[in-house]
């Protein structure tokens, strides 16, 4: 069995100095086990040279993964910046996976989880944080997370439903249509494809969308506060939501390895109902409309 790939003493010094690590009394060492543990497990099966090792540790998100370590280890004010800051992260994918509330329960037990169980009195603790290793924003990895957790309850459920009885007399209403099981990874793939195509965009393109879905003003306002041609403005939008689509798509295939037929049924699934994807989450902004939710022309 290869040995994985190693992290210098000096490059977990200067990424822990770079992260929020200090602040949250994470030690060094510590750091420098979980970026170990976080290459190990992206070059598993595979030979890095310290070119790529070194590039893949500068993408890592490294204040998320501080907090997760933190977390991990029950840092009494990093586990309360955690809830304070991703609990309506959770309760908004929980209601964009089911808006009809049923999982925002989910959402409340991944608490214990992220916290610690022991699986025996004399083990440690241990948390869910220990799978987070940074190569996406913690809270995109919490959707993950949580949309899976949605759909093995939903299937759980399923193989638990008694068989009709099919002697009764009586004639009983269809069933509801039962959820899809698989929106909740659909969302979670569109959060995670919208987050990473938004982020890589321009900063005047993030602003014209942030004003017009972010701050629902007109074209002629948002011409007026960039000094643009209000035809201009609309240009700019146009083909920035056409490079967004076209990087969604790309990032879909490419990084959620789907093929032609599942990226369709991702689009369909969050299209019918966009539920709480919106703007506001992935440009960081102030409450937003609802993507695909009657826009203006």
């Amino acid at each position: 069995m290869s040995r994985a790939p190693a992290v210098s003493p000096s490059q977990a010094e200067r990424l822990h100095e770079k992260s929020s690590a200090s602040r949250w009394d994470v030690p060094v060492a510590r750091f420098h086990e979980t970026l170990e543990a976080s290459v190990a497990h992206a070059f598993a099966g595979k030979s890095a040279s310290s070119r790529d090792i070194d590039r893949y540790l500068e993408s890592l998100h490294l204040d998320d993964l501080a907090l997760a370590c933190a977390c991990a280890s029950a840092h009494e004010a990093a586990w309360e910046h955690f809830v304070r800051e991703y609990r309506p992260v959770l309760y908004r994918s929980a209601d964009a996976i089911d808006p009809g509330g049923g999982a925002r329960d989910v959402a409340d037990s991944l608490y214990a989880e992220l916290f610690g169980v022991r699986d025996r009195s004399d083990q440690p603790r241990q948390s869910l944080f220990r799978y987070f290793h940074g190569r996406s924003s913690l809270a995109t990895w919490l959707r993950a997370v949580l949309s899976q957790r949605y759909v093995d309850r939903l299937r759980a459920g399923r193989r638990l439903e008694p068989l009709p009885d099919h002697d009764s007399s009586t004639l009983e209403s269809p069933a509801p249509e039962p959820p899809d099981p698989d929106r909740p990874g659909h969302v979670a793939a569109m959060q995670d494809a919208l987050a990473a195509a938004i982020a890589a965009l321009p900063p005047r393109d993030r602003l014209r969308l942030a004003y017009y879905y972010g701050q629902d003003l007109t074209l002629a306002e948002i011409g007026r506060l960039l000094k643009e041609h209000e035809a201009t403005v609309s240009r700019h939008l146009a083909r920035t939501r056409q490079t967004i689509r076209d990087a969604v798509l790309r990032c879909l295939r490419e990084e959620h390895r789907l093929d032609d037929d599942a990226v369709a049924q991702c689009f369909e699934s969050v299209t019918a109902d966009a539920g709480s994807l919106d703007l506001a989450e992935v440009l960081g902004a102030m409450p937003a409309r609802k993507i695909g939710g009657g826009g203006r022309s």
